[in-house]
């Protein structure tokens, strides 16, 4: 943990202690780290043959996911979204070994649908199905440690207490873990990288419930800049000028956004001063080579 450098955050007379995910491994990259542990667990402990996931061409999801089964030995599959294509990711995923399937955008967006699974299960018999993200309650849990190692961390920073959380929201499930491990303590504020729309609220209600936590304290924040994966010029900006000031390295699909969002709620004086926030930075730099970072 670190402290973060902003002029906007003395202005507004904040504090913010950035939890350094990204520095945990380069290719198991931040968050990832924490919700896959769940399902690297349960393939050993199953003797699954392998794990079968979805997401972008540029997911950091798949990329974690990729690394981290050549390292444990299990073979993965990878249903991406579109047609196929050549990025840095796809390229990393077939270098860790991942086989890929282009779905097309029909079927890719048929993946919440509840016989989805069914074909690729049969086709790839004692596979682990990972959830888009990495999410769903496995992940979730994955995430509630990250509260006590943060609150075992404070005093190296000459910290006793913090009073709220702040991270970009994907699809919700480390939001969800860490609301679950605060246990109503502190707000946890997610910055949404995505437009409301795309159900994040709903999965974390849901997360929730299936945890026995419903009713936590949690507030999403607009953030997506008009929508997922979206990087226009004032968002370039501030990363750029947010790097050299802070040192501190961004991308333009979570932490950037979930970045800015917090500057933005500064400046519009939505957060007391005086009041002190952990910044999760959830890894995700891959994906800043698609971007030109």
């Amino acid at each position: 943990m670190e402290r973060l450098q902003a002029s906007w955050l003395d202005a507004a007379g904040l504090t913010v202690l950035v939890l350094r995910l990204d520095c945990i491994d380069p290719l198991v990259s931040g968050n990832k780290w924490y919700k896959l542990t769940p399902y690297l667990a349960e393939a050993r402990e199953t003797g699954a043959a392998g794990l079968l996931s979805v997401g972008g061409p540029h997911s950091n999801h798949l990329h974690a996911l990729a690394a981290a089964g050549q390292r444990s030995g299990l073979a993965t599959v990878g249903l991406l979204r579109g047609h196929p294509q050549e990025t840095p990711t796809t390229v990393d995923l077939q270098r860790f070994g991942m086989r890929l399937h282009w779905l097309g955008y029909g079927a890719f967006r048929a993946r919440y649908t509840s016989d989805f699974w069914v074909d690729w299960q049969a086709r790839y018999p004692g596979f682990l199905t990972v959830p888009e993200g990495g999410g769903g309650l496995r992940g979730a849990m994955g995430c509630v440690p990250l509260v006590r190692q943060v609150q075992a961390a404070l005093p190296a920073l000459g910290c006793d207490d913090f009073d709220a959380w702040w991270l970009a929201a994907g699809t919700g499930s480390t939001l969800a873990g860490i609301v679950i491990g605060e246990q109503g303590r502190r707000t946890v504020y997610g910055a949404l990288a995505g437009p409301l729309r795309h159900g994040v609220k709903e999965q974390v209600d849901e997360l929730l419930e299936q945890a026995g936590a419903s009713g936590a304290r949690f507030q999403l924040v607009e953030a997506a800049r008009g929508g997922f994966g979206r990087c226009d010029d004032e968002l370039r900006a501030f990363i750029r000028n947010s790097e050299q000031e802070s040192g501190m390295p961004l991308d333009p699909v979570y932490t950037g956004k979930a970045l800015m969002a917090l500057r933005d709620q500064a400046r519009a004086g939505r957060l007391a001063r005086g009041t002190r926030l952990v910044f999760v930075h959830t890894g995700g730099l891959q994906g800043r080579r698609a971007a030109g970072l």
